[in-house]
């Protein structure tokens, strides 16, 4: 059950990366990602407000426990990471062909077993170890791709910014593990609803703060704004989509290693549209590279059943 919500979450996040490179299209990235947030929020503030009023009962998959700072605190960090994330991720990919930033994407369960690795004391076996190396060559032939659209992976900040982006989003992760598991298990064990509910509103506030202060000031002096419906989208396909992961993480079994893995074939459906709708260059070689970042994938599936 957890590897088909896994694949579930996967191809809606593919298209959540469509829509969201639709959006940032010549516009404002602060205001785009801000209102994410607002419409995420909006999605599922009714089913705090349900939970804690007693319309939706306890044994609802769609439950919101209420919690104290105790919790609460652990949901904060998380917003904190995820929007930093996030941050890195929409300017990088306002700035770079999708069918780039797609196969670096792909690579972050890479980072996800390093970290389970380093953390959680997990010993990689010899297929794990050869979907890295597999990984680690598909975004060098990547990087030589991408030069002949004038794009320096050494020296191109908006390359770096969607590293890090990868970066934080697989300390994201794993941190995931940690707030899903039981007490028993060294976790939280934290409400998956209660997580993804809060750590929306939560960063929120946060963007709007950073809207306020530093966007606003200086509106007329970067890209202006403008309204895309698309934005609107990106919300409800990323709610879905974690919604999915998060349900999928809850269940007894699931790893976050193969998790991980599954959710970033979504470069699949980017890929695909960044073709069909974007038409982006050098495709050819991209697909070999992507092919080689499948083919790490299915080592690191192999290796981790």
């Amino acid at each position: 059950m957890w590897l088909l919500l896994a694949f579930t979450s996967a191809f809606l996040l593919g298209f959540y990366d469509v829509f969201k490179k639709k959006s940032l299209k010549d516009n404002a990235v602060i205001p785009v990602l801000l209102l994410n947030t607002l419409f995420s929020s909006i999605i599922f503030l009714p089913f705090i407000i349900c939970s804690k009023e007693g319309i939706i009962s306890e044994d609802s998959l769609f439950y919101t426990h209420s919690y104290g700072w105790a919790e609460h605190k652990y949901i904060l960090l998380k917003s904190c990471i995820v929007l930093s994330s996030w941050l890195f991720a929409y300017f990088g990919l306002k700035h770079l062909p999708i069918t780039i930033v797609g196969p670096i994407n792909a690579t972050r369960p890479v980072m996800v077993l390093i970290g389970a690795l380093t953390f959680f004391a997990e010993k990689l076996n010899i297929w794990q170890w050869t979907g890295v190396i597999i990984a680690i060559v598909g975004l060098y032939m990547l990087s030589r791709s991408s030069k002949k659209e004038g794009i320096d992976f050494k020296h191109n900040k908006w390359i770096i910014f969607v590293v890090l982006a990868n970066i934080l989003g697989a300390i994201s992760g794993l941190y995931d593990k940690f707030l899903m598991a039981s007490p028993e298990n060294h976790g939280v064990g934290l409400d998956k609803m209660a997580v993804q509910s809060w750590y929306n509103i939560y960063q929120f506030f946060m963007m709007l703060t950073m809207l306020l202060f530093l966007w606003w000031p200086t509106r007329k002096k970067t890209t202006p704004f403008h309204w895309d419906w698309c934005i609107i989208l990106i919300s409800v396909f990323l709610s879905v989509a974690d919604f999915a992961y998060f349900y999928a993480l809850g269940l007894d079994g699931a790893m976050i290693s193969i998790v991980s893995m599954i959710r970033r074939g979504s470069v699949l459906v980017s890929f695909l549209f960044g073709a069909a709708v974007f038409h982006e260059k050098n495709l050819k070689s991209k697909a070999i590279d992507l092919a080689l970042v499948f083919l790490s994938m299915l080592f690191l599936f192999i290796g981790s059943r």
